[in-house]
């Protein structure tokens, strides 16, 4: 069976606002409820994916009676046809931003069966940054009972030679177009095309898996189809979930039920939209201790060390701005960074660190929390990212973003994981 599966595909109503339909997905902003106020104000209304999600920074110890909410939500989109079976099919996406004029991607399933967020696990689509494994079991609550499931889930592909989503649009006008309208929130524009004859896709994806073109592209044989570039604990949770399932089918029920495949975006590392981001790190209650820490992980002299071997960057804290060097091979520098994280919140129950995105955002997060600490992050080579993880396994968690905050995927396409 290929990596690859052609499931149905669900969209919004036509006759809807797609505009007021789709949102960002769920784990951005987690420390700014200003946005997710004017996002729920901008719908209210009108059918939403906001109806249908669950943005992490509402998350609590009791979550029983929003995931219901969610759950009758989608009975209720399901019953009015408020979404639409597509049929099977996959989307070719097309996404212009303020920092980008195009990011091609593909919307299609996967099949989890061949997806592994353990390191030392050989899979063809594999985690790119540890897992947090306490951060699934919320997860799936959310998505037992769920009928749909509307991805952010973004997976990275290395077709150096531009072979696959740039020949599909380069044929857009041989495709149908189901939207093409501008993302709330400045998300920009997207446009979206029906692929329904899927096997010359899914052949040319196959061809990345030559061992030839393995060798010759990553001095290794090893294979490796898909690395998570988003969405890992969604794709972790969802494989956590057909592993419940899972366990009370035939063989030939497992084969074909809907909750074995996620939906997933897939687009080139090569793609020019593609530019990694670093995620920063604040830390809340740290105080000068914490500061003086984080100085110390990486001494080095400017005057006297070869520029080569180390980076400047900055902390923000209680509205001061203060330099510190890391080593230049950015993985190292990110485990030395998130080990003093993990090491000080293990030990002091007052402290907690939150990811950002954007050094704009971290500055703004730390002038409104007093003594907490923002640390700027360096970016990872996206030419290095394959190469690394089939020799290596996972980065450091949170090890990059692909591109600002407001590029992050917005829920759009749907696909149907309970059998109703």
């Amino acid at each position: 069976m290929s990596v690859i599966k052609n499931q149905h595909i669900y969209l919004p109503n036509r006759n809807l606002d797609y505009s007021k339909w789709a949102v960002i997905a769920c784990d951005q902003f987690t420390s700014d409820e200003e946005y997710w106020e004017t996002v729920k104000n901008y719908t209210s209304g009108s059918p939403t994916a906001l109806s249908l999600i669950f943005p992490e920074i509402y998350l609590s110890k009791n979550n029983e009676e929003k995931i219901k909410e969610i759950n009758q939500n989608m009975v209720a989109y399901y019953q009015s046809n408020l979404m639409v079976d597509e049929g099977p099919c996959m989307i070719l996406v097309n996404r212009s931003t303020k920092q980008h004029k195009q990011r091609l991607g593909i919307v299609m399933c996967v099949d989890l069966e061949e997806y592994t967020f353990k390191a030392d696990e050989p899979a063809l689509i594999k985690a790119t940054e540890g897992t947090i494994i306490d951060r699934i079991p919320p997860r799936v609550e959310i998505r037992k009972d769920a009928i749909f499931e509307l991805p952010h889930i973004m997976l990275l592909y290395d077709d150096r030679e531009l072979k696959i989503a740039e020949t599909l649009f380069e044929n857009k006008d041989q495709l149908e177009q189901v939207y093409n309208f501008y993302l709330n929130m400045e998300g920009g524009q997207i446009t979206g095309y029906k692929i329904k004859d899927v096997a010359p896709v899914m052949k040319k994806f196959d061809e990345l898996l030559d061992p030839e073109y393995l060798q010759k592209t990553f001095n290794t044989n090893k294979p490796l189809l898909f690395a998570v570039g988003d969405g890992n604990h969604s794709l972790a949770t969802a494989k956590e979930h057909w592993n419940r399932i899972k366990a009370g089918l035939t063989e030939d029920e497992q084969s074909a039920h809907p909750a074995r495949f996620a939906l997933v975006e897939a687009i080139n590392i090569h793609d020019e939209g593609i530019e990694f981001e670093p995620i920063h790190r604040v830390v809340f209650n740290a105080g000068k201790k914490f500061v003086k820490g984080i100085k110390k992980l990486f001494k080095v002299n400017p005057k006297k060390a070869d520029p080569s071997t180390y980076s400047k960057h900055k902390m923000f804290f209680n509205n001061e701005e203060i330099e510190f060097f890391l080593p230049n091979n950015s993985p190292l520098a990110i485990k030395m960074v998130q080990d003093y994280i993990d090491k000080v919140v293990s030990k002091k129950f007052e402290v907690s660190v939150d990811y950002i995105h954007g050094e704009e955002d971290l500055k703004a997060v730390c002038d409104r929390k007093l003594n907490s600490v923002g640390i700027t992050m360096p970016t990872i080579d996206k030419n290095q990212l394959f190469e690394f993880i089939i020799k290596y396994g996972a980065l450091p968690r949170k090890s990059f973003s692909i591109g600002e905050a407001r590029e992050k995927r917005y829920y759009l396409e749907a696909h149907k994981i309970r059998l109703v």
